[in-house]
């Protein structure tokens, strides 16, 4: 294996040896092929040329070549040669000019008496590793690694000028990927350095980034990033294309011998640029035209996007330029039929944020994309089958390679098997019981809460890791699993930091031919989450079963104190001429007990009081304000209060009084028989009904506010005259109100009620109060029915 190691290692270098000699070869050729076209000379008298150049400007060959590549004439133009072998060499335009006396520019100049490791050591390095350089991209990182120790460069860009005027950004190292795609595309702005160097066709140093700050919009999220930066075109004929952005870490100027190598560095970069990093003119149809015949014969599902830029440069979306016959869209449109669609047109997904900003990540910076897997149900021969993918995306120049690559069934079932084990919380453990060994799952290392790097217990040692009230009981089960076979389920705990997890263990002997056990396959599983939902639950039910029990004796005793406190008749009343009928109906739903209540009595001077109220709230507290308020009310009038005066005087009393509880609807209501006048004032309460002649209405409310609400009240009184056959029905609100509706809808179907079921028989209450009241009642309704007689009785 060793002598096969050492054979494959001569052949790799090998190998790196022929690759570097063909690429040096291409640049090479390329030089003389360029000097040939210009001068008409043989190969062999422009291979010479190139030599003698190399040895006048102390350069490396393929240093020459590449400036001799960046210094042809611009595309379109003829240069007239004299014709024949013996066509003046030196009349080729070059960056050495002519032999005999090169200009003080020439970074041979610069190498004049220099040691060869004094810094320009870096030209002939970086001659040779542009020959590697594929992309703009590869430029760009090829000039930085060269560049960091000579000059410092701690960021390198390249910026590309558009036809509009603006930038486009086509080669970066030492940045991130946002901060590239932020500028991969500029506009042409004042106070950007590179357009300021490409229009002036010389080079820009921001030395002061005090005062570069105040001039050029800087690159740098934040600018103070880097405090110093280069721009320099690269020189192409009469004009410059390209410009070469260095950004330092470091301020302060740029050395001369900095200056003056850098400029050579643009000039090699010339030669690369024009020999490979010319920009094709684009086509709409070029890519389909010439890739999708490639992608016809690819398997799998497989496409060709475009980056689709909106007018600031953003990424909006991707063309699709080429598919394989088993790309399939949502419609299920395949191969061809996509072609020139929108890929969020075809495949919204791709919208999905790691998706898209993976495939952004990768057109940026070249790096391979692969996404999470996930689940996706396809039709395979007539049946549904749930199969495994992942996004797979790659650059091809600047456009992109997406494919959709099928995992292996092997694959999704250990995929299924990690998601179960997460979802499940649970880890797979096993262990070998002739040698002693034991494996775990990674999420049994997070269940038991131990690390991995320490390896699993054995299963003896398995009981150590409970707590001791639980040792024993786990140490029979692995006694008795390892000794008779017998499987096993016991819930145990452990502490895990500072808190207790509540585990579950089910565990089972696997034996040889001769009954023999050899290994214990078994699963650990973290139910502390369950077991606190548990233990919270009974907790729950015991504090409802509590609070029911409170709540159930305090509506019993104020059920009782009311009882007490608002006696109801059983029949029919005469009081001053009139027949009074009261009706009293708790609430159905809820357990507490309301504060509405009412008061019919006659008073000494022969007049009849009716008193109907409603506290707020309900409960004990309820019924004792309700008490206060009904017994001070029939006092107040008994011993001659005027109505108004009375809630004046009981509205001061829920004010003041610590135990009253909060404020009350009242309405208070006089009849004189002599007069058959019946006086009334109200304290925020719904109107009293008049029924007369078969016609139902509402008696016109008096000004008045609830009780409580106001520490200066205005009540006013309002008189009617009653008739013989008269009825007035006194309500509280639980007679009208529901949750769903308004109050005019319940005053509006009580008086309907009324007209439908109005008769002078006695004990029709009832009945009109079950047409009235449907389904469960939320609260409490006192009602008090007051009829004048239409005749003697």
């Amino acid at each position: 294996m060793a002598a096969l190691a050492k054979v494959v290692a001569r052949q790799r270098a090998e190998m790196d040896r022929l690759r570097d000699q063909a690429a040096t070869s291409a640049v090479l050729e390329r030089a003389k092929g360029a000097i040939m076209a210009l001068t008409g000379c043989t190969p062999d008298a422009a291979g010479e040329d190139l030599l003698q150049r190399a040895r006048a400007g102390r350069r490396t060959l393929l240093e020459e070549c590449w400036l001799t590549l960046g210094s042809l004439p611009p595309l379109g133009t003829t240069t007239e040669s004299p014709a024949g072998d013996d066509a003046p060499l030196s009349a080729i335009p070059g960056p050495a000019g002519p032999r005999s006396a090169p200009p003080a520019t020439d970074d041979s100049a610069l190498r004049e008496g220099c040691d060869p490791d004094d810094g320009f050591s870096v030209l002939a390095r970086l001659g040779k590793a542009l020959v590697h350089a594929a992309t703009p991209q590869d430029l760009a990182g090829c000039l930085l690694e060269e560049l960091t120790a000579d000059v410092d460069a701690d960021a390198l860009l390249l910026f590309r000028s558009l036809p509009a005027g603006g930038l486009e950004l086509i080669g970066h190292a030492g940045i991130d990927p946002i901060l590239a795609s932020q500028w991969a595309r500029v506009p042409p702005l004042n106070g950007i350095a590179a357009l300021e160097a490409l229009r002036a066709r010389e080079p820009r140093w921001l030395e002061d980034f005090a005062t570069d700050r105040e001039r050029h919009l800087l690159i740098g999220d934040p600018p103070e990033r880097w405090l110093s930066r280069a721009w320099l075109p690269v020189p192409a004929g009469d004009g410059a294309e390209v410009c070469l952005g260095i950004l330092r870490t470091r301020g302060g100027p740029f050395p001369p011998r900095t200056r003056h190598l850098l400029q050579a560095v643009v000039r090699l970069c010339a030669g690369w640029l024009r020999s490979f990093g010319t920009r094709p003119e684009h086509s709409d149809t070029a890519p389909a035209a010439t890739a999708q015949p490639v992608f016809d014969s690819l398997p799998g599902s497989a496409m060709l996007l475009t980056p689709l830029r909106g007018p600031s440069g953003e990424l909006v979306d991707y063309r699709i330029d080429a598919a394989t016959e088993e790309a399939v869209d949502v419609v299920g449109r395949t191969g061809r039929q996509l072609l020139g669609r929108r890929i969020l047109e075809c495949f919204p997904s791709m919208a999905d944020e790691a998706v898209w900003h993976g495939c952004l990540r990768t057109l940026t910076t070249g790096e391979p994309f692969e996404g999470e897997p996930f689940a996706c149900q396809e039709v395979v021969d007539g049946s549904a089958e749930l199969s495994t993918y992942s996004v797979r995306a790659a650059r091809l120049g600047g456009a992109l390679v997406v494919t959709w690559v099928r995992h292996a069934s092997s694959d999704r079932q250990e995929q299924r098997l990690a998601d179960v084990q997460r979802l499940g919380n649970l880890g797979w453990a096993n262990w070998n019981l002739v040698t002693g060994e034991g494996s775990w799952s990674s999420q049994t290392f997070l269940v038991m809460n131990r690390d991995p790097a320490l390896g699993p217990v054995p299963l003896a040692d398995l009981p150590r890791l409970a707590l001791p009230e639980d040792v024993p009981v786990l140490a029979d089960a692995v006694r008795e699993l390892v000794r008779s076979g017998l499987q096993f389920d016991v819930p145990f705990r452990i502490r895990a930091g500072d808190e207790v997890r509540h585990l579950r263990m089910v565990a089972e002997v696997v034996t040889d031919t001769e009954g023999e056990p050899v290994e214990v396959h078994g699963f650990v599983q973290d139910l502390t989450a369950q077991r606190s939902a548990e233990l919270a639950l009974v907790k729950s039910e015991q504090a409802i079963e509590t609070q029911h029990g409170v709540l159930h004796a305090e509506r019993a005793l104020a059920a009782r104190l009311q009882h007490a406190l608002l006696p109801l008749p059983t029949r029919p009343v005469r009081l001053a001429g009139l027949r009074v009928e009261v009706a009293y109906l708790p609430a159905q739903s809820g357990i507490h007990v309301g504060g509405d209540w009412f008061s019919a009595i006659e008073l000494p001077d022969g007049d009849a009081l009716f008193v109907v109220g409603d506290v707020a709230g309900h409960g004990i507290d309820a019924v004792a304000t309700m008490a206060q308020l009904r017994f001070t009310a029939k006092g107040m009038v008994i011993t001659g209060s005027s109505l108004t005066g009375a809630l004046a005087r009981l509205n001061t009393l829920l004010l003041h009084s610590r135990d009253s509880h909060g404020t009350a609807t009242m309405v208070l209501a006089r009849y004189d028989p002599g007069e058959h006048c019946l006086v009334w004032a109200q304290a925020g309460h719904p109107p009293p009904l008049l029924v007369r002649g078969g016609e139902v209405r509402y008696l016109d409310r008096p000004l008045g506010i609830l009780l409580g609400a106001s520490s200066d009240p205005d009540f006013q009184e309002a008189r009617c005259l009653l008739e013989p056959g008269d009825r007035v029905l006194l309500y509280t609100d639980g007679l009208v109100e529901r949750p769903s509706e308004g109050i005019d809808h319940g005053l509006d179907r009580l008086a309907a009620a009324v007209a439908a079921h109005h008769t002078d028989e006695p004990g029709s209450l009832a009945p009109l109060l079950g047409s009235v009241l449907q389904g469960d009642r939320r609260d409490d309704v006192c009602v008090v029915d007051i009829r004048v007689p239409s005749g003697p009785e």
